[in-house]
């Protein structure tokens, strides 16, 4: 009789800060990664700030033409959850941007239906969602607002909302997008 080899397999799973072998389940789909980065939605630019962290995402979004965003660079901080496909991801703009539907502050929290957990379906794909985040600077969605005085604005006022958001974006939002902000937010309040 033949001697048979044994074939193993070794794991070749990066291992967590504490030196055990990270669960393959709570590794972003790498397939879903590089579709975002080699074939993003048009305006939009997916980059990792640190090669060995696929759970955090550095996203460029440029202000769609012929609205107050356009010519503005905006950056987006996404962090992908353990639980990620079966939990939605946090989408955060790390530029401050004048919009009814993002918090007006450093942490630029974003109200979007399809990152609501009641919403958030496992097979939702990342670049659904970055499509819809650079859908809702084209087109706000005031009667689901985080910025209510924004909203009331938008919806009394077009003209000053679109004086005010070209103005924000001029002041905030020219030049390559700064992720420093968001990452020590980020930092500070993690658990």
């Amino acid at each position: 009789m033949a001697s048979q080899k044994r074939i193993t397999k070794t794991n070749t799973l990066p291992k967590t800060k504490r030196g055990k072998i990270a669960d393959r389940s709570t590794a972003p789909n790498p397939q879903e990664l590089a579709e975002c980065m080699n074939n993003p939605p048009e305006g939009i630019s997916v980059a990792l700030p640190n090669d060995s962290d696929v759970h955090r995402w550095h996203v460029t979004i440029s202000g769609p033409p012929g609205t107050a965003y356009a010519g503005g660079t905006f950056g987006l901080v996404v962090t992908l959850p353990a639980e990620y496909p079966f939990k939605a991801p946090t989408v955060r703009f790390s530029t401050r941007v004048y919009h009814p539907n993002v918090t007006n502050d450093s942490l630029g929290s974003i109200c979007l239906g399809v990152l609501k957990a009641e919403n958030w379906k496992p097979a939702s794909k990342m670049l659904g969602v970055l499509e819809a985040v650079r859908a809702l600077l084209a087109e706000p969605q005031p009667d689901d607002p985080l910025e209510n005085h924004i909203a009331d604005e938008y919806k009394r006022d077009r003209a000053q909302f679109d004086k005010n958001a070209r103005a924000h974006t001029a002041k905030y939002a020219r030049g390559p997008p700064s992720f420093a902000a968001a990452a020590k937010e980020t930092t500070t309040r993690a658990p």
